[in-house]
């Protein structure tokens, strides 16, 4: 059984009011994150949260510390601050300013999907999505909200030599499993 640190454990209590936090190993440090979106890093035993206007703000006032990390021996400057013993001994504040991290790295994280083209999922060729776009899939979202399975079903409306194969790649680049396509459910 994986041994939990009692640092990271401490501060996913102090923020549990945001949700159901969950943390894992990266960079050396733990990233924090609600329904797997990061919002904060822990560093060698400090808090780091991640750029938001409201902490930017925040920062440029008490000069908070960015996350700086070695990658091939250069430093990186992250967009994380250091929480400082300020902001622990005011719980409201931390609260809220965590709140506004996470807030941001869901903003970003929904731009990301807008951006993303079809072809730019795994699996998934320009071929193929000038296919889906033939059949009203135009958008990484529509994708997600349609499944693998419905998405398969309407482009063998269109081309019935249309295989399992397609199927499984689009599967592949959908990441959620699907609604029991294979079982009864189309072909």
């Amino acid at each position: 059984m994986k041994k939990n640190n009692p640092v990271v454990e401490q501060f996913k209590a102090q923020l549990a009011a945001l949700g159901k936090i969950e943390s894992r190993t990266q960079f050396g440090g733990y990233a924090l994150a609600v329904e797997k979106v990061v919002f904060a890093y822990i560093n060698e035993d400090a808090l780091y949260l991640r750029a938001s206007e409201a902490l930017q703000h925040y920062a440029a006032q008490r000069l908070l510390e960015p996350l700086i990390y070695r990658k091939r021996g250069m430093p990186v400057t992250l967009s994380y601050y250091k929480v400082d013993k300020q902001l622990w001994q005011d719980a409201d504040q931390l609260l809220r300013l965590s709140a506004s991290s996470l807030s941001a790295a869901r903003a970003e994280a929904a731009n990301r999907l807008v951006l993303l083209r079809l072809k730019d999922l795994p699996n998934l060729s320009l071929r193929m999505e000038l296919m889906l776009h033939k059949v009203g899939i135009n958008s990484v979202r529509l994708l997600y909200e349609m499944g693998s399975c419905q998405s398969w079903l309407k482009l063998r409306t269109v081309n019935k030599d249309i295989g399992l194969k397609t199927l499984l790649a689009l599967e592949g680049a959908h990441f959620r499993p699907s609604s029991g396509c294979l079982a009864g459910g189309g072909a």
